[in-house]
């Protein structure tokens, strides 16, 4: 007997899709039969990415609420992805890059949530995956706003779980350590330029210090964990943050 994807007649909303993780989730919920609707700031690359997996394409930027207001109301499931980063002390952080960030990471999955809730509860059914971080369970210096918005993203995810959980929707997040992405790759090399260690040094004596398992995460293990939460089974799992970070938390 063959087995149908899990997602067919499903529609979900996968924001930063247009590479690293996103892209990867995106991939994932397509191959399992989902319509999925792509939304990134780089527009080349995200009508790339949907081409590629059959997907809509949004270029927008999330920290503008009037384009938020342009995506579809019709979802399935959401996946909070977008994010960002600047590494520095707090003495020196701009304070209008530390609201930029709120604004993409916190305001944003706010605003979307209010759209597709009410199309959610609607049909009963819904899922709302956050990717967190490690750092919405730890914190780490000289990323004060990184924290405080993966922080402030828990707690959302939380009150949607509680509200959602009557209509059948579930709202969790997953908790990543560093991810094999573009971003990352790129700190690993300027990190390494900056001490004058090499490339290798930087993972097992930087990035992957507080890890028990040292080496970084791919970017379809992230995606596998999405699609699970959005399956059939997990559907008493809500309002939960998941580590996905190689022992971190552990210690």
């Amino acid at each position: 007997m063959t087995t149908q994807p899990g997602l067919i007649g499903r529609t979900a909303l996968v924001t930063g899709a247009a590479s690293g993780i996103g892209l990867a989730i995106s991939k994932m919920l397509a191959g399992a039969g989902a319509t999925v609707h792509l939304v990134d700031k780089n527009g080349p690359a995200v009508h790339t990415a949907a081409e590629d997996y059959g997907g809509v394409a949004h270029e927008i930027d999330l920290s503008d609420p009037a384009a938020i207001d342009t995506l579809p109301s019709t979802v399935d499931i959401l996946v909070n992805n977008a994010g960002m980063q600047h590494v520095a002390g707090i003495s020196e952080f701009p304070p209008e890059v530390f609201r930029l960030m709120q604004d993409v990471m916190v305001t944003a999955p706010f605003l979307i949530l209010r759209r597709v809730l009410p199309h959610m509860y609607a049909r009963r059914w819904g899922r709302v995956v956050n990717i967190s971080s490690v750092h919405g369970l730890r914190a780490s210096p000289f990323k004060s706003a990184y924290v405080a918005a993966k922080h402030g993203l828990e707690g959302l995810s939380k009150v949607v779980a509680l509200e959602g959980a009557p209509y059948g929707v579930t709202s969790n997040c997953l908790n990543p350590a560093y991810v094999r992405t573009p971003l990352v790759e790129k700190q690993v090399t300027d990190l390494s330029h900056a001490h004058r260690i090499s490339e290798k040094e930087v993972l097992t004596d930087i990035l992957l210090d507080r890890t028990a398992v040292k080496r970084l995460l791919e970017p379809v293990q992230v995606a596998e964990a999405v699609l699970w939460l959005c399956e059939q089974q997990s559907g008493h799992l809500t309002g939960i943050s998941i580590p996905i970070d190689g022992g971190w938390t552990a210690r």
